[in-house]
């Protein structure tokens, strides 16, 4: 295993490329330095060893380590995102969660989510739309998204699930269920209990359920603008019976539309890491 080791010497931090290797007599790994790389604000990408850049590790390190150049952090996500994408598309699911861990190893599932994941899947989207990818690329492509979720929620999940009930749906004809496990995935890694209903849960059915369990929240996630006013109907519907309980919409859908709803819409303004905050907030 190759990865970069940051030194800090007098108050500045010094980067190395280390490798780990298995010492058999102590039974136990060390480090073997591979190249000294220099000042850790200074070192860029062309400072690896050409057999060692692509590495998902060394990428995700330099992306958190080096964030003055705005350019090379750009540049490095740009990969990251490549790689995901040929896992994806190839249902490479073994890859995808190396490239998970490599970038996780220095920054957080939202980042993670919000940087490399969601960019990749509205990438897929938007090639089978136009025709450039088949169907059957699409499908391996998200049921290896959907697969890697579902690892990355059960790594992530919280033990004490106390900061309130949530329940994520779609509206009715909204089949695209990624984003609700996505935001499952995340709630869930903050403490948060979470139902996930979708895709498609009836109105009626919704209602009922609400009933049962007394949620803090419902967030309804909206991808196709065609499923836009089924939305603003599940939403109206939910504020008749429970005038009390906070509703909240957003997806991709609403990116450029001005559909309002009886609800508080989650623009694409707000990040992934604020909307636990939002809940919360509004809980209280």
């Amino acid at each position: 295993m190759v990865y970069l080791r940051k030194k800090k010497v007098k108050g500045v931090d010094y980067l190395y490329l280390v490798r780990s290797v298995w010492d058999k007599k102590r039974q136990t790994s060390r480090q073997v330095t591979i190249k000294y790389l220099g000042e850790s604000n200074s070192v860029t990408r062309d400072d690896i060893p050409t057999e060692f850049r692509d590495d998902p590790k060394i990428n995700a390190f330099l992306l958190e380590n080096t964030p003055k150049d705005r350019k090379r952090r750009e540049e490095i996500i740009s990969r990251l995102r490549s790689r995901l994408f040929s896992s994806f598309t190839e249902g490479n699911l073994k890859d995808s969660i190396y490239v998970y861990e490599s970038f996780v190893t220095q920054t957080s599932i939202e980042q993670f989510y919000e940087k490399i994941l969601t960019p990749i899947m509205e990438k897929v989207g938007a090639m089978w739309a136009d025709g450039r990818l088949s169907i059957a690329t699409e499908h391996i492509a998200s049921n290896t998204a959907q697969s890697l979720i579902k690892i990355i929620t059960e790594n992530h999940k919280k033990r004490t699930l106390d900061k309130g009930k949530i329940i994520v749906t779609t509206p009715v004809g909204e089949e695209h269920c990624i984003p609700c496990n996505l935001i499952e995935s995340l709630l869930l890694s903050k403490g948060f209990t979470t139902f996930n209903l979708s895709p498609s849960t009836p109105a009626d059915s919704l209602i009922e359920f609400i009933k049962t369990i007394h949620p803090t929240a419902v967030l309804i996630s909206i991808t196709l603008n065609d499923n836009i006013k089924a939305g603003q109907r599940l939403a109206k519907k939910i504020n008749e019976h429970y005038k009390k309980l906070p509703v909240y919409v957003g997806g991709q859908a609403l990116s450029d539309s001005k559909s309002k709803f009886q609800a508080t819409i989650i623009s694409h303004e707000n990040t992934l890491e604020q909307i636990p905050k939002i809940l919360t907030q509004r809980k209280k």
